[in-house]
């Protein structure tokens, strides 16, 4: 989403904060004893995020972070009165320290560092090469995320199409394929990865774990493209020739200089994870582990030097600007710290104010329901956004990633495929979708409506979805 107008998605990412909210019980918030009435904030800010940017959108664009805060206040004022001050404090200073920090720090590279990358040129898009595009870009959004590689690729995309009568199912397929399932292999592509990452998730547990999934659903969702374009693409041959608004020229890659910053973030993440000198800082109580304060320091280092190396004119080439990343990280500062009352009832499991949907994912003997975790992640996800999502339901499979990454392997699977699968569902489902379908229409083509969109996931999406789910995990 042209992240402001696309905050929907993006900030939904921010769901992210299940996890800090669960940190923020283990330092004193007792979730068995409270109620329900904690998760409004939460569903106060969620609801403001999905609907804001459709219904009252001056309104939001002027004030969302405004909003955000309000709700925010909602809940750290009565944590404060209802538990007292130095509890309250430590539980929401966890979750911004420890896990919105690393996670907006991460965001602000790939976005900073991959807008001064141009793919320029022009490209003709026939149904093979708009085809090889979408491949190119899914394999490229589990290297440089969704939201980076969704920045690159969409106005090639766009440029390729643009004087073809039927192009708007070309942006919804890249939505689905590069802004979405593309993403799911590794912690950079999709945020609610990176948050497992950040939970304990190894960095290629994801690849190993996932590439079947992925690859099937990637296969049948290309072929659903390539069957539908090819149809209209035979039908354009009879239709009055447009004229091709953009001008033939070499196709090339510019900004070469971000590459080796995109690798260093890769590098700084890997390190983070392989080096634990078991040295850690308190900051108002709160421990801050060395290997994760240099990663980040790293990370932010190399998003700050693609600015002087990348030229002024490939970035507006891009249509870079900071608003996007400034409303992603104020509705993510807000999910941080309303998340954290429902992450500690979540905690508590069966004992919790939301034992219910506990049952749900639960079999009768006890053991996790693969086939619901899938569904009712991906589920959530479409609107909520995945990151905050995937929390969820992380801490409801038991928060500890040594048991999901081995005896519960095809739990976490469902939960990793559901979240970044189904972020496809809806425009609000994930950070770039909103953005992609922004820049598209600024640039001419007639994109369906919200409900419109949410027709072509239905009839593409989802049935594919059920095929998986029952393939891998009925």
């Amino acid at each position: 989403m042209p992240i402001a107008t696309g905050a929907g998605g993006a900030l939904i990412v921010a769901m992210l904060l299940p996890a800090q909210a669960f940190a923020a019980e283990e330092h004193g918030l007792p979730g068995g004893a409270m109620s329900l009435w904690w998760a409004l904030p939460f569903a106060g800010l969620l609801l403001s995020i999905a609907t804001g940017p459709l219904l009252f959108h001056h309104v939001w664009e002027h004030h969302y972070g405004k909003i955000a805060a309000l709700w925010a206040a909602l809940v750290i004022v009565p944590l404060a009165i209802a538990f007292g001050t130095p509890a309250a404090t430590e539980a929401v200073l966890h979750a911004l320290l420890t896990e919105y920090m690393s996670f907006i720090v991460l965001l602000f590279a790939l976005y900073t560092i991959s807008g001064g990358i141009l793919l320029a040129g022009n490209i003709h898009g026939t149904p093979l090469v708009n085809a090889g595009l979408l491949i190119v870009g899914a394999l490229l959004a589990s290297v440089i995320g969704t939201t980076g590689a969704s920045m690159i690729l969409i106005r090639p995309i766009l440029r390729a199409n643009d004087n073809r009568p039927f192009n708007a199912h070309v942006v919804i397929f890249f939505i689905f394929l590069v802004s979405n399932i593309g993403g799911s292999l590794t912690p950079l592509g999709d945020p609610p990865l990176f948050v497992g990452f950040l939970r304990g998730v190894d960095f290629f547990w994801t690849t190993t774990n996932l590439y079947r999934e992925t690859l099937f659903v990637g296969v049948v969702v290309l072929a659903a493209f390539l069957a539908i374009d090819l149809i209209l693409h035979r039908r354009e041959a009879g239709a009055p020739k447009i004229k091709d608004p953009t001008p033939d020229t070499t196709v090339r890659l510019r900004g070469l200089a971000n590459l080796p910053l995109l690798a260093g973030v890769i590098g700084a993440i890997l390190l983070s994870a392989a080096w634990k000198p078991g040295v850690s800082f308190s900051v108002f109580g709160v421990g801050l582990e060395l290997q994760n304060l240099v990663r980040d320091a790293i990370i932010l280092a190399l998003a700050l030097l693609s600015l002087p190396l990348s030229y002024k004119s490939h970035r507006e080439a891009n249509g870079f600007n900071w608003g996007p990343i400034a409303e992603v990280a104020k509705l993510f500062a807000g999910i941080f710290i309303c998340i954290v009352p429902v992450v500690a009832i979540l905690r508590a499991g069966h004992n919790g104010a939301l034992a219910p949907l506990v049952a749900l994912v639960t079999s009768a003997q006890g053991t996790p329901n693969d086939l619901a975790y899938f569904w009712l992640t991906g589920a959530l996800s479409s609107f909520l956004d995945n990151a905050p999502t995937y929390l969820v339901f992380f801490e409801l499979a038991g928060g500890d990633p040594r048991h999901l990454m081995t005896e519960f392997a095809s739990t976490l699977a469902a939960i990793s495929a559901g979240a970044v699968f189904m972020g496809a569902n809806t425009y609000i489902g994930n950070a770039p979708n909103f953005m992609v379908y922004a820049i598209a229409r600024h640039r001419g083509v007639k994109m369906p409506g919200f409900f419109g969109y949410m027709l072509w996931s239905g009839l593409v999406l989802v049935p594919t979805f059920l095929v998986a789910g029952f393939l891998f995990f009925g």
